[in-house]
């Protein structure tokens, strides 16, 4: 009986791992099966017709391309695309990989736009490898019909307060007859382009645009396109892609508040006040300290709003002033707001001090063109009196001259009868 059995679990045994072997060689073979349909189209190709198509959003590209007809009767197989841009607003290559048949970047319609693409294919036709295909690159160039020299410079923008948005710009270095000048923008939720809502005027031209919020939009691509019109033709186009949230200038502050004894003064201020989060705010203090040896100033940039300062006994005087900017985790860039107005204690300038800082060098002048006058004044007087005197004495020398020569005529006449 128990012999019987152990027959029994031994042809189970048997059968199993015939059966297992029997799974594997099959999976085997298919896997051959398809390593032999793919190795009949290798090298893999690229992927084909890539296209560039401007939809008019001033430089959001849209890129289509296309399967590699060579790939289609592959089956088993995961089929993707490796994109590469090159990026000229940070100087360096991009990418990405994607198994759709199209994608969407920013770039400069002034410059080159290159591309460069390859088909990686992963999967059961692979054993699970990831294999890349050739490369190619494609290289286009928009062309911009304009008049040479008619693009406009020095294109700034500043989003005050995060309340509206100012850009302005100069005129090119040939500005036509009768020169007009457009500004198109565009973001993502925008279905096309739109004519800039508010120019700012200049001598009945224009010299920028002014966005209020609603037309704004920020950590998205915002593009711009200035262009214009003249007697003699149209100007070149200048492009712009923009990251609003990098151009925020905060308001000034304008609630510095001191507290102070004999040897510390407390600062304090509100941030300005506004949409900006108060915690996407930092802010540099400046503190002039005014002393018998002259001002010293120094700066740091805090990210409260408050700071305790140490005086020495031989300060006359200290002086506070505040401005802020977004931070660094709420923007990658911004502007400075404008220094707050100074506070100081004591509030007014003391006398020895005004009188050796503010009007010693004023006061030296004076007297330095005060002496300088006297000086030559009395140089002047005493060469008038030694001019007198000499003449004087000529004088003199002439009538003792005359008398003399008088008397030794007369003389004679007279005293002759005695002789």
């Amino acid at each position: 009986m128990i012999l019987h059995q152990t027959l029994s679990w031994m042809h189970i045994v048997i059968f199993a791992l015939l059966t297992k072997h029997m799974s594997h060689s099959a999976t085997v073979a298919d896997i051959s099966v398809s390593l032999t349909a793919y190795n009949t189209f290798s090298p893999v190709d690229p992927p084909e017709n890539i296209k560039i198509i401007d939809p008019g959003h001033l430089g959001y590209l849209n890129i289509e391309w296309s399967q590699p007809s060579s790939l289609f009767k592959l089956s088993n197989c995961d089929i993707r695309y490796q994109l590469r841009f090159y990026d000229t607003y940070t100087e360096r290559w991009k990418g990405v990989q994607t198994n759709k048949l199209f994608y969407a970047a920013q770039f400069d319609l002034e410059k080159p736009i290159r591309l460069r693409m390859l088909t990686l294919l992963k999967g059961l036709c692979t054993n699970g490898t990831n294999i890349l295909g050739q490369e190619v690159e494609l290289v286009h160039t928009f062309k911009h019909k304009g008049l040479a020299g008619s693009r406009i410079r020095d294109f700034h923008c500043i989003y005050v307060n995060k309340e509206y948005m100012e850009c302005t710009w100069e005129p090119g270095s040939a500005e036509p007859a009768n020169t007009r000048y457009y500004l198109y923008y565009w973001h993502r939720e925008m279905q096309e382009t739109k004519e800039c809502p508010e120019y700012i005027p200049f001598f009945g031209n224009h010299k920028g645009c002014r966005f209020p919020p609603t037309s704004l939009l920020d950590f998205s691509e915002f593009n711009i396109c200035v262009n214009g019109s003249s007697e003699v033709g149209y100007l070149q186009p200048a492009f712009f892609s923009l990251a609003i949230q990098n151009h925020v200038k905060p308001r000034e502050v304008t609630n510095l508040h001191l507290a102070h004894n004999n040897t510390l003064v407390h600062v304090e201020w509100a941030p300005p006040s506004g949409p900006i989060p108060d915690q996407c705010l930092e802010y540099e203090l400046e503190i002039t300290t005014v002393n018998f040896t002259g001002k010293k100033q120094q700066t740091m940039v805090i990210e409260e709003t408050a700071f305790t300062f140490h005086q020495d006994g031989e300060t006359k005087r200290n002086c506070f002033q505040v401005r802020s900017k977004v931070n660094i985790y709420c923007a990658d860039d911004g502007f400075w707001s404008d220094w707050s107005q100074p506070r100081c204690i004591p509030e007014t300038e003391p006398e020895i001090i005004r009188t050796t800082t503010s009007w010693s060098p004023l006061l030296l002048i004076v007297i330095i063109a005060s002496i300088t006058v006297l000086v030559a004044t009395i140089c002047f007087i005493l060469w008038m009196l030694r001019k007198m005197w000499n003449n004087r004495n000529k004088q003199k020398h002439i009538f003792r001259a005359l008398y003399q020569e008088k008397v030794q005529k007369v003389v004679p006449t007279i005293f002759s009868p005695m002789i």
